[in-house]
């Protein structure tokens, strides 16, 4: 038995000793008022100078210990005592036990009902703590329905969360060891080859060069989505929506030339925004260079941002294959790839960069398929 059960049962213990100490207490002074009562009628018959009938002796007469007190005068009688005097006093032993005994068995019932769950919860946590992630509790708790019972389904979700966290810093290391492996098997080829053939230097030189400038890009993305998930959210000040969009629009129209993607641009009221701005242009660029991406040649794609009562909506809309549906969810997340497709030159995270800039200043992002014609929507909606 640990502590808290030994501090549970004593307490409670104390609380019914505490409630039988008062029922005896209130006997007591019941008693004590009824014999009052029954000396003031004594006292009062024996002054009194009516007649009265004699005494009856069969119906009680004067108490055990009233032996000093002046005889009642001829023709006198006192009055009957209560029942509760007849006798004399009793020590009621039976019905005292019986009510500590009951007491024990419920204080022991009772510590032990709320001491066990935390018994329960402290194995749990020392499982955890040693790494196991897939200890539960909540059906432990039986039938409970109480703070015990939610604290224990509590446990239960919080170890969940922590082994979906686990296994997706798991599943990162992983994709992240296999997104560098690419670039670097490239960059050892091509200083291979430049030792190999020296008269192709340049375009080994070339190769590296690229190379470096690829790897050079996903660590500078890994850092910021690292940075975004510690909570670093950068400066917060007020982004002027329009500027900010117009930039953004300009190089997106440029970027689209060479594959004739045309840029529609519908834009509304523009409030400022309190937010980090250059994180804050990158997400939105990372989102409408992702539907640049995906959007077929001579294909369009629809910018449509403005105020709307106390947020900031934004949509980018494309023509692109879409996503299916099961795996929309899972599209801002890092490194994902949708139907085992290609990055199409990216690394799979500039979505997951986008969603977690959007977090960072209360805002939400989530995306659908246009049903009416194949594409994708991914909408922004930010408080103003």
């Amino acid at each position: 038995m640990g502590r808290l059960f030994w501090k549970f049962f004593l307490f409670i213990w104390l609380l019914q000793l505490a409630g039988v100490g008062g029922a005896s207490l209130l006997f007591w002074l019941e008693r004590q008022q009824a014999e009052a009562e029954w000396r003031a009628q004594m006292a009062s018959s024996s002054q009194s100078t009516e007649p009265r009938p004699p005494f009856d002796f069969a119906h009680g007469g004067p108490p055990p210990g009233f032996a000093g007190e002046r005889p009642p005068a001829p023709g006198h009688f006192f009055p009957p005592p209560p029942p509760e005097l007849r006798h004399g006093p009793r020590l009621p032993l039976i019905p005292l036990l019986a009510a500590l005994l009951v007491s024990l068995v419920s204080a022991f019932g009772l510590a032990w009902y709320f001491a066990k769950p935390i018994r329960q919860l402290r194995r749990a946590f020392d499982a955890a703590a040693d790494g196991d992630l897939a200890v539960r509790i909540g059906d432990g708790m039986g039938g409970r329905r109480d703070e015990l019972a939610d604290l224990g389904r509590d446990f239960d979700r919080m170890t969940e969360r922590l082994a979906v966290l686990v296994d997706g810093q798991k599943k990162l290391l992983h994709d992240v060891s296999h997104e560098m492996r690419s670039p670097l098997a490239r960059l050892q080829a091509a200083i291979g080859l430049a030792r190999q053939q020296p008269a192709r230097m340049e375009d080994s030189l070339v190769r590296i060069e690229r190379e470096g400038e690829r790897m050079n890009l996903l660590v500078g993305e890994l850092l910021t989505l690292s940075r975004l998930e510690a909570g670093v959210s950068g400066v917060l000040e007020e982004v002027e929506m329009g500027e900010l969009l117009d930039d953004i629009v300009e190089d997106a129209r440029f970027e689209g030339m060479a594959r004739q993607v045309a840029v529609e641009f519908v834009a509304g009221e523009m409030p400022e925004i309190r937010a980090n701005a250059e994180l804050l242009h990158r997400a939105i660029e990372n989102i409408v260079r992702n539907a640049l991406r995906y959007s077929p040649d001579g294909g369009t794609v629809r910018i449509e941002a403005g105020r709307q009562g106390c947020c900031f909506q934004l949509a980018v809309i494309d023509h692109g294959p879409g996503v299916a549906e099961d795996e929309l969810a899972a599209i801002f997340t890092p490194f994902f790839r949708g139907g085992g497709q290609s990055s199409g030159g990216g690394y799979g995270l500039g979505l997951a960069i986008a969603k977690r800039v959007v977090a960072a200043v209360n805002g939400k992002i989530e995306a659908k398929n246009a049903h009416a014609d194949h594409g994708l929507i991914v909408e922004i909606v930010l408080p103003v």
